[in-house]
């Protein structure tokens, strides 16, 4: 008879298969097989606890240096130009040569504005959508600033297309696309990443937790059968191993939930507070060039006048004497006296400006135009007497209190935010140095009850 044939040579993983289901049926092999997955776990936790901790913290980070920033820069380029804009048409309506200290505001906005598109630029991060708004910024403030200076030098001479120069000026400023258009799309843009960065930092933990839960029950259940087998209460090792995983998951829900709410409050009463006030800010500027485009359009302004006491209800309510829209809600959302001062400041200089606006618009509707100017900018009316109740008096309470209740709130935000970053920082290195040494607990308890079956 022929030899029977060789037997097939077996698969390392099938004799690996067959040794650990021989191991699983003695309790020294047993105890190998718990102290593995033990490790395992624990580490797992450890490392996922690390990566997930660490990807929100540099969220928060991102918050703190980078987004926010970008945001409020948004924010200072629209405003920057709006108030360059309403500089002009001021200017413009003192006629001949404009004093030095108008000039030199003009020109520091322009400064301003270039400088900050150029940041903004540097840190587009490869934004298709960002880097066109920017491309579109530079080619317009170049048109605009070339008809103001045709509007200035036209109304030095006398010659009345020097109005028309600006009001055409002022549409490149304001029309659908133009520099105020395109500089609001680019603060969407970054508000946006803000907002997004703020979802990324304040996500939950979820594989973090589970695992920890895991990991916190295997240990409970390899001590609980440690004692029905042995009837010894503590085992060391496991001990320490489970102590390690209870604070990991403690420090890990702890330091999240307060870095979550630091960055809720960053957010409430920083964040979404100065962006009330920008738009705030914006619109008293857009308000002040209306209201002197008026004037310069010379009794074919009604346009402009529309568009003031439109943007006043946006800013204050209906009310002329009653606090409402933008100004109430940036009242609403300051948290403590610092900011509610400047913000109530801000609403008693609205509504004064209210009342002598509609004193000025009286005076130019009854064809008093020089004393309609006078009560704008300042200066003499017809009679000879100076005017120093003007709207421009109350124009600069109300920027000025609002640039202040914004500095409040940056700060505000600034530091909220940092705290809540601060909740991060260690526990990434502190999870990872624990998780080890749970697992070194984990091992050392086992190891301590297989030194028994030698």
């Amino acid at each position: 008879m022929p030899p029977p044939p060789p037997p097939r040579p077996r698969r390392a993983w099938s004799e690996g298969t067959d040794r650990l289901r021989a191991a699983a049926t003695t309790e020294p092999g047993r105890l190998r097989i718990i102290g593995a997955v033990l490790a395992v776990l624990v580490v797992a936790f450890g490392a996922v606890t690390a990566w997930q901790i660490t990807d929100r913290a540099s969220a928060a980070g991102d918050v703190v240096n980078h987004s926010a920033p970008l945001s409020a820069k948004a924010a200072e380029i629209y405003r920057s130009l709006a108030d360059a804009d309403t500089t002009a048409s001021g200017g413009f309506l003192m006629g001949g040569q404009q004093p030095k200290a108008v000039t030199e505001r003009y020109d520091t906005d322009l400064r301003t504005a270039s400088k900050l598109i150029a940041e903004a630029a540097g840190n587009a991060q490869g934004s298709a959508d960002t880097l066109q708004q920017i491309s579109l910024l530079n080619q317009q403030l170049k048109n605009y600033t070339d008809e103001v200076a045709r509007a200035g030098d036209n109304n030095r001479q006398g010659f009345p297309v020097g109005g028309a120069h600006l009001r055409y000026a002022n549409e490149l400023m304001r029309q659908n696309g133009g520099l105020l258009d395109t500089a609001d799309k680019l603060y969407q843009a970054e508000t946006a990443r803000l907002g997004k960065d703020y979802g990324s930092a304040k996500a939950l933990p979820w594989a973090a937790w589970t695992l920890g839960v895991i990991a916190l029950g295997a240990l409970l259940w390899a001590q609980r059968r440690s004692y029905r087998r042995t009837n010894r209460v503590f085992n060391q090792g496991m001990l320490a191993a489970s102590a390690a995983s209870v604070v990991v998951l403690l420090w890990a829900v702890v330091g999240h939930s307060v870095a979550a709410s630091q960055l809720d409050t960053s957010y409430n009463h920083g964040a979404r507070s100065m962006q009330v006030l920008n738009n705030a800010r914006i619109g008293v500027l857009q308000a002040r060039g209306d209201e002197n485009l008026t004037l310069v359009a010379r009794g074919s302004g009604a346009t402009y006048e529309t568009n003031f006491q439109g943007g006043m209800t946006t800013l204050a309510g209906t009310d002329p004497k009653g606090v409402g829209g933008e100004m109430a809600q940036a009242l609403a959302l300051a948290d403590n006296e610092a900011g509610r001062s400047p913000v109530n400041d801000a609403i008693k200089g609205v509504q004064a400006w209210r009342g002598r606006h509609t004193t000025a618009r009286a005076s130019d509707n009854t064809g008093n135009y020089v004393d309609a100017v006078a009560q704008v900018i300042g200066g003499k009316n017809q009679r000879g007497e100076v005017v120093t109740a003007t709207t421009g008096q109350c124009f600069d309470v109300v920027d000025a209190s609002l640039r202040k209740a914004v500095d409040h709130e940056q700060q505000e935000f600034t530091k909220a935010a940092n705290d809540g970053r601060g909740a991060l920082t260690a526990l990434p290195a502190g999870a990872a140095l624990l998780a080890v040494l749970a697992a070194a607990g984990a091992a050392l308890g086992i190891g301590r009850r297989l030194s028994e079956y030698r």
